[in-house]
């Protein structure tokens, strides 16, 4: 018996649920989600006493221990704001809609050890019926923009919705308006603040400010002209937008670089 279990010992074989680890840039910072992969084989998901994960009971979101989600940047979840840390994920899967919960107990086997006064947040999701099934249980982000994302879980013919959002614009605001007080200021910041003006802040005349400063600091810098004949013509100046896309144009040219001059007589096109 012992040299059975001596030799089982040495031989390594597939997890029957293996584990997977999502690393997302998210913000300004990153997103991470470890959780085991349990697979149907056969059994039934998401039904009144269903053998995996029944609906109306808390599910770890996963196999094996407690599915975590940990966050280096403050993130909304939920409507509440989620300080950065690492958090168990738990799910209580519904006909129609399920309960997303993030809760401290991340060091739990599955849900052994969870406490609903260890949540941090509960709400709810619809769940939505997916043509084609899902063998492996599936995690992933998608739609991913600035200040939003999707935490999509997947499995039989069943899909939910995590929406994750975070506030980026006053953190780039107070690093742009630190920038612009050094004692000497770059092209480089000229052009960042002129971008976060134009694309967030939506101040177009800021953003022209710093978009003519770059050039002017910059004067062969072909793509800085064209940032500034862009937010030109939003604000409807069409004499000088084209002669700054033209001026692009010329210095693109000469620089050998085909895409802006694409994209600069695309934009005059435009006017």
């Amino acid at each position: 018996m012992l040299l059975t279990l001596q030799g089982w010992s040495q031989i390594k074989v597939p997890a029957p649920s293996p584990g997977e680890t999502l690393i997302q840039d998210f913000g300004l910072g990153k997103i991470e989600v470890t959780y085991s992969r349990p697979s149907l084989k056969g059994r039934v998901v998401f039904k009144e006493k269903s053998e995996l994960a029944p609906l109306t009971e808390i599910w770890r979101t996963g196999a094996n221990a407690a599915t975590k989600i940990s966050f280096s940047d403050n993130v909304t979840i939920g409507g509440k704001s989620i300080d950065t840390g690492a958090y168990a994920l738990y799910t209580i899967p519904g006909k129609e809609e399920w309960t997303i919960i993030l809760n401290k107990g991340i060091s739990n086997w599955g849900t052994n050890g969870y406490k609903e006064s260890d949540d941090i947040v509960r709400f709810t999701v619809k769940s939505d019926k997916m043509k084609e099934s899902v063998e492996t249980f599936t995690m992933q982000f998608a739609d991913v923009k600035p200040e939003s994302c999707e935490l999509h879980l997947m499995w039989g013919n069943i899909a939910v919705r995590i929406p994750i959002t975070t506030n980026v614009k006053e953190k780039i605001r107070a690093q742009v308006e630190k920038a612009l007080t050094a004692d000497n200021i770059t092209p480089g910041i000229y052009q960042a603040s002129a971008n976060f003006y134009y694309e967030w802040d939506k101040d177009l005349n800021k953003a022209l400010t710093y978009a003519t400063k770059a050039t002017t600091a910059a004067p062969n810098a072909y793509y800085l002209f064209l940032l500034k004949a862009r937010i030109e013509k939003d604000l409807g100046d069409k004499v000088s937008a084209k002669a700054d896309a033209q001026k692009c144009i010329n210095l693109a040219t000469d620089q050998k670089n085909p895409d802006y001059v694409r994209m600069a007589k695309e934009l005059i096109a435009k006017l």
